[in-house]
């Protein structure tokens, strides 16, 4: 079977799927299919911590995540979705154990105060006012910001799928990429397990194989996947409202809806590859960690564990638009843990892009060419 498509998006992540929708939404896209080789929301989305937060240490980053919860805050509606999103607005506490780390909190408050965001500068007092069981010994201060949440991102994907084909985009699970076709600097089809599709643009939006797809195009990037894993609790009654992070520790916790903690750590060592193994080191030192500055949790049952892949870049930062030299395969990973928060926007703005429009927040630093001008973007607050 060899078929045409105007364009076709690989992954099925919300990456894939808001891409889907607003190139649908838009209009003029021509027909639009969206290849996933298992189902919706089966890789990197499915295994986040769905944390969304609008407090960043640069503007790009505080631009995307202004744009992002405006658009969750409406995306039942918008979606017109049935289902309860679980989108819960507890705020997110971020802990400063170091002058150097309270002196950057200035500045990132400084910067997301110009741009719009209500945010706080808050002593170690009023952090325990907020959640009374925190410990802040040794913590010098902290920020605030009560707009930041938390979301379900099963039903987030789901719900931009749904909309997406109603708008007429054709999803195809279970429908694994073997290969593209190649001539000269385009792609020309996508290779499956079920056959070839001859395409006018490809839009890459497989997260942690984001390099090998990128491969299969005969360009190698600097993309990798690296292993992160979160633990889920027994539920109590709530206690915890706002995501509690310190970036001393890398550690971040939030307590859900249903009642149970979703908590993880960061590890700026962690090996690449995609080893998705869960192991008991990580569950001993989460609880070594979250004990420390929750001591109320520490009587609390892992009642499950479970290991993801991050799509990483060298300064952690995504990247949007054309993979050079080719001219019409194009890409929107690399988001090194912050993916699922900037999911709507990155839809707004690949549909743009693809569509030759100006941008509605400048992302013309985070294209592929930054690394070989030795350009990163480096962003100081990542967990």
């Amino acid at each position: 079977m060899n078929e045409q498509a105007d364009i076709v998006i690989i992954g099925g992540g919300i990456v894939g799927c808001s891409t889907a929708y607003q190139l649908a939404k838009m209009g003029g896209a021509g027909r639009i299919i969206l290849l996933e080789k298992d189902f919706i929301c089966s890789g990197s989305t499915g295994r986040c911590g769905a944390g969304i937060r609008q407090q960043w240490g640069t503007e790009t980053n505080c631009a995307l995540a202004i744009r992002s919860v405006e658009m969750f805050e409406n995306l039942q509606e918008e979606l017109d979705y049935p289902e309860d999103m679980e989108f819960k607005q507890g705020g997110y506490l971020m802990m400063a154990h170091t002058e150097h780390m309270l002196d950057q909190f200035r500045k990132n408050v400084a910067l997301q105060r110009r741009l719009g965001v209500d945010v706080s500068l808050i002593t170690p007092q009023e952090a325990r006012e907020i959640v009374p069981m925190l410990n802040t010994d040794g913590m010098l201060g902290g920020t605030f910001c009560q707009r930041d949440g938390h979301l379900n991102p099963f039903k987030v994907t789901d719900a931009y799928a749904r909309a997406a084909k109603r708008l007429g985009v054709e999803i195809r699970l279970r429908t694994e990429v073997t290969g593209l076709v190649r001539e000269g600097d385009r792609i020309t089809a996508v290779d499956t397990k079920t056959g070839r599709i001859s395409a006018g643009k490809v839009i890459n939006c497989s997260g942690a194989w984001a390099g090998e797809l990128c491969r299969k195009a005969g360009v190698e990037t600097p993309f990798y996947a690296e292993k992160h894993q979160i633990l889920v609790t027994e539920p109590i009654e709530p206690c915890v409202k706002p995501m509690v992070i310190s970036l001393y520790h890398g550690l971040y916790c939030q307590q859900s809806p249903h009642g149970s903690f979703i908590m993880g750590i960061g590890h700026p060592n962690e090996p690449r590859g995609f080893e998705m193994k869960a192991d008991w080191r990580f569950a001993s030192e989460m609880a070594s960690k979250v004990t420390y500055l929750l001591p109320r949790l520490k009587d609390l049952h892992v009642v499950r564990q479970w290991a993801g892949l991050y799509d990483m870049t060298p300064d952690a930062q995504p990247v949007y638009g054309l993979v050079p030299p080719l001219t019409n395969f194009y890409v929107a990973a690399g988001f090194s843990g912050h993916g699922f928060m900037h999911g709507p926007i990155t839809g707004v703005l690949m549909s743009e892009i693809i569509s030759g429009r100006p941008t509605s927040v400048d992302v013309s630093m985070l294209d592929m060419g930054r690394f070989e001008r030795g350009d990163l973007f480096i962003e100081p607050s990542v967990v």
